[in-house]
């Protein structure tokens, strides 16, 4: 075939490779290609190297899967384990958190004790304090 018989079945763009277009026109040029009972005419197979572009294609998409899975799976298992190192650190911080309320619960209530202790004597120093008044007051008095 000339090139300009190559160039307009191409339209003017190069679509196939030199190479391309040898392996297609051999395929044509078989004397079977167009007898569909024959096991290797174009509507039972196909060109080999389309079925192996087909099949390559295939076998390149599944390792682009298996590859995006194990990132997937990589990725949860860090967002996992930073979860999970979150988790133990806010347990920490609530086990520190609850032992500190334990003791300025503690602290409050011996306040408390104390404070009421403290009144109690204020109490019992104010009515000694007034009887002693009274005591200076009556000798005065007299």
């Amino acid at each position: 075939m000339s090139e300009e018989e190559v160039q307009f079945l191409c339209h003017g763009e190069a679509m196939f490779t030199p190479t391309e277009l040898e392996e297609l026109f051999s395929l044509i040029n078989q004397p079977d290609f167009f007898d569909p009972a024959s096991p290797s005419s174009f509507g039972s197979h196909g060109s080999n190297r389309a079925v192996y572009s087909t099949h390559e294609r295939k076998i390149r998409r599944k390792q682009s899967n298996r590859e995006s899975a194990r990132r997937s799976r990589w990725r949860k298992k860090r967002h996992l384990e930073n979860l999970t190192n979150q988790l133990n650190r806010l347990k920490a911080e609530n086990r520190e958190l609850k032992n500190r309320l334990g003791l300025a619960t503690q602290h409050n209530m011996l306040l408390s004790f104390e404070n009421e202790h403290l009144k109690f004597e204020s109490t019992n120093l104010r009515a000694k304090l007034l009887d002693a008044y009274q005591i200076l007051g009556t000798m005065f008095s007299q």
